[in-house]
């Protein structure tokens, strides 16, 4: 069994990545990260050094050209800026709309360029790591389960019934992702996850705070929160 990971180098897909490794072996599986013109590129850096820590075949793709001329605050280019602030408060102010930092359909766009390159791979399975938190209140609609069921039953009947989607970690919450990924000894150390690509995460965004309250849920600290500002 061959799987492609669609991995951006964050904690929720190094722990999907380390969960595909776990059940097929390090030559089964293919990590893929994608460039979509996002601001914090840092965690396509993360991505290369976490596949060169297990040694998994990685491939990049870039779709930046897709989003031109999108108001996402993620991307670059947006007059937008990055709310500095929990996913909660964001969508009390968006009315249970999507967040600022979502990006027009990415999980979809970036499944369906997978499908063709897992088929191109001979891949039967593509692995990606969202969850439950990120799906809630509509925050980013393309992680629910509604949304994973009807690409999955796409993509099987797209390729033929040779291709199904996985997602291994969408009944839990973040804390369970981290608690998963710590008992598989996935390498946190290496991990991006700040929507503001700098040299140290801003601990404040909504990706930072979801995170670091992961860690903590579990008697942990956030290896990336050591020094940071």
């Amino acid at each position: 069994m061959k799987a492609l990971v669609l991995f951006s180098g964050g904690a929720d897909s190094t722990t999907c990545l380390a969960m595909a490794i776990n059940a097929y072996g390090t030559e089964e599986v293919t990590a893929l990260s994608v460039s979509y013109g996002q601001k914090h590129s840092r965690e396509l850096q993360s991505a290369k050094e976490i596949a060169a820590y297990y040694g998994v075949s990685h491939r990049q793709l870039d779709l930046a050209a897709l989003f031109e001329g999108s108001d996402c605050s993620l991307l670059i280019g947006t007059a937008q800026e990055i709310p500095k602030e929990s996913y909660a408060h964001q969508l009390k102010k968006t009315g249970g709309k999507p967040v600022s930092t979502y990006v027009p359909f990415r999980n979809g766009l970036f499944l369906s360029a997978a499908a063709a390159i897992a088929l191109s791979l001979g891949c039967s399975e593509i692995w990606y790591g969202a969850h439950q938190d990120d799906a809630a209140g509509n925050a980013y609609p393309d992680c629910s389960t509604a949304f994973h069921q009807a690409m999955n039953q796409a993509i099987y009947l797209g390729s033929g019934e040779q291709l199904k989607v996985v997602a291994p970690l969408i009944q839990k919450n973040k804390a369970e992702v981290i608690a998963l990924g710590t008992e598989l000894q996935a390498p946190y150390h290496l991990t991006w996850s700040c929507y503001e690509g700098s040299v140290k995460p801003c601990g404040r965004c909504g990706t930072c705070l979801d995170r670091i309250a992961a860690f903590q849920a579990n008697g942990l600290k956030d290896p990336l929160m050591e020094g940071a500002e």
